[in-house]
């Protein structure tokens, strides 16, 4: 008897743990709730949210495999410092000027590159005689400065056609521009 006692006192001891399990239950179930619908909200916001995107992602995967192949193929692109500097020197009025100019040329072409470096003695020559043809006071304004990247890109674009039969010189920067 003694022993169906002990067997007594062990069940309503249970009872109130079980509930204990069912209110962790509960409680794993409604964070892991919370967290699957901040994800869903996070995911709807971070998409844009908007029909417009789902129809070019749609579009976008439809698109044929070639259009994809050659964006895939793309080569990056690759930048030729022209060292040093060009210094060109202007006389304005009576004052002597001078320009410092610090060019990069983007290509994807390897044998731009090569080109470039092939002849970079003729390219500086002409990068030179082409600035000091430039009107100081025009230089100065963002309108010159642009013009002169224009001038200069397609100088070297009929150069490397002319020289390495390809004119894929993409851009002319200026890493760096001192006027004084």
């Amino acid at each position: 008897m003694a022993a169906e006692q002990d067997l007594k006192l062990d069940t309503p001891e249970e009872a109130p743990s079980g509930g204990g399990k069912k209110k962790l239950i509960l409680i794993i179930v409604g964070a892991l709730l919370l967290v699957g619908i901040a994800v869903g909200v996070t995911w709807f916001l971070m998409s844009g949210g908007d029909d417009a995107e789902g129809e070019e992602m749609a579009a976008e995967e439809m698109a044929p495999k070639e259009e994809v192949m050659a964006e895939e193929t793309e080569i990056p692109a690759q930048y030729v410092v022209l060292k040093p500097e060009f210094v060109v020197s202007f006389q304005v009025g009576t004052r002597q000027r001078f320009l410092q100019v610090s060019i990069e040329v983007m290509t994807r072409k390897q044998t731009v590159v090569d080109a470039l470096s092939l002849h970079e003695p003729m390219i500086r020559n002409d990068i030179i005689r082409i600035m000091g043809e430039q009107d100081f006071n025009e230089l100065r304004t963002a309108e010159g400065r642009v013009a002169l990247q224009k001038q200069l890109l397609k100088h070297l674009q009929m150069s490397m056609k002319r020289e390495a039969g390809s004119s894929e010189v993409e851009a002319v920067l200026f890493t760096n521009f001192v006027m004084q």
